[in-house]
């Protein structure tokens, strides 16, 4: 009999949980054009059983949706990717020359990670409209194009460019035109139909408040086009596949092949104070694996894979030298255990690779 790919990895994942703490998670994963029956084990930290239906906060994997919605309105005309930011936001601090959509999503743009301390008050109140006009007034901190320096501010205004183009809220044009057509049942500041899963853990000095990271209604409801997407593994799974072509007809091929292409020029950067690549290859929403160490993937993923982390404790990546994606959501936010994250990806290409997809 051939051994499903959760029963092959089932051992790794237990091993994780165990040392790491982590009370639960959910699995996903596709080969080629087809998608398995998610995994899912344990519980979040309020003792809710964890299914595949259930809603997670997957952060910064919420870029990826942003970056689909930009290239749907590339596809369709609205824009170029070399379009100047004066043209399309003209009233953008960071509208200088050589800032671009195509900056904005590598991360090349020069602008910083995110706001300076104090200039956004993180208080109950605070809301996009206020973050918008916010994104808007920060200036570059570097020339465009001469380091990778992650920017949920880049993202902000991507977000914006998209409600100028479209005419609707952010969140309304990231369903029309990301969510809604992948199939995905994902939410960004709206009302959830069921209890999304509850983070463990430590979240910052807001955790325990009504402010806290994740958790809060106040945080879900400021519709984060950098971080603030809910939606299940299965959900996650879709938003990294779209970058490998599926479904057909989603985005052109010569797009997807792209915004899967590195767009960095060799240049060095990462996340301040976190990470950093010489050099750091970056694609068009997705990040790309390359020759990054240590990195979320294991050694086994081709220099091609792509896709991205999340802070909430989530990730999506695929591979496409093998037509492998996986993605995983869970109860515990990424710092301290993340080093392990490659051990999940090892075990699921492992399995894949042996026995193939058993849906």
């Amino acid at each position: 009999m051939t051994q499903t790919w959760q029963a092959a990895v089932r051992p790794t994942l237990d091993t994780v949980l165990q040392a790491e703490a982590v009370t639960g998670m959910v699995l996903a994963v596709a080969q080629g054009d087809s998608a398995a029956e998610p995994l899912w084990l344990g519980a979040d930290a309020t003792g809710m059983a964890l299914s595949p239906t259930t809603l997670f906060p997957v952060a910064s994997l919420t870029k990826l949706a942003t970056a689909l919605a930009v290239l749907r309105l590339i596809a369709a005309g609205a824009m170029t990717l070399d379009e100047s930011l004066t043209r399309l936001l003209p009233d953008a601090a960071a509208a200088q020359p050589g800032v671009t959509p195509r900056t904005l999503l590598c991360h090349t743009s020069g602008l910083p990670v995110d706001f300076a301390p104090n200039t956004v008050p993180y208080a109950l109140g605070l809301n996009w409209p206020t973050l918008a006009r916010a994104c808007l007034a920060v200036p570059l901190s570097t020339p465009p194009r001469t380091e990778v320096c992650y920017s949920n501010l880049g993202y902000g205004l991507l977000a914006l460019m998209v409600e100028r183009l479209t005419g609707q809220p952010f969140s309304t044009a990231l369903t029309n035109l990301v969510l809604t057509p992948l199939g995905i049942e994902g939410y960004l500041g709206a009302n959830l139909p069921r209890p999304a899963a509850q983070l463990g853990g430590r979240l910052g000095e807001h955790t325990g408040t009504a402010l806290e990271p994740f958790n809060s209604l106040f945080w879900r409801d400021l519709a984060l086009p950098w971080a603030g997407l809910l939606t299940t593994a299965t959900g996650a799974l879709a938003l990294v596949r779209a970058f490998a072509g599926v479904p057909t007809g989603f985005l052109p091929p010569s797009l997807t092949a792209e915004a899967t292409s590195d767009q960095t020029g060799g240049l060095a950067g990462g996340t301040p104070g976190f990470l950093r690549w010489t050099p750091c290859p970056w694609g068009l929403g997705v990040e790309l694996r390359g020759a990054k160490r240590p990195y979320y993937t294991p050694a086994k993923a081709s220099p091609a894979t792509f896709g991205h982390a999340g802070g909430s404790g989530a990730f999506a990546f695929a591979d496409p030298q093998v037509a492998i994606a996986w993605a995983m959501l869970s109860t515990r936010p990424l710092p301290g255990w993340w080093v392990r994250w490659p051990h999940i990806g090892a075990a699921i290409l492992s399995a894949l690779d042996s026995g193939g997809l058993v849906v």
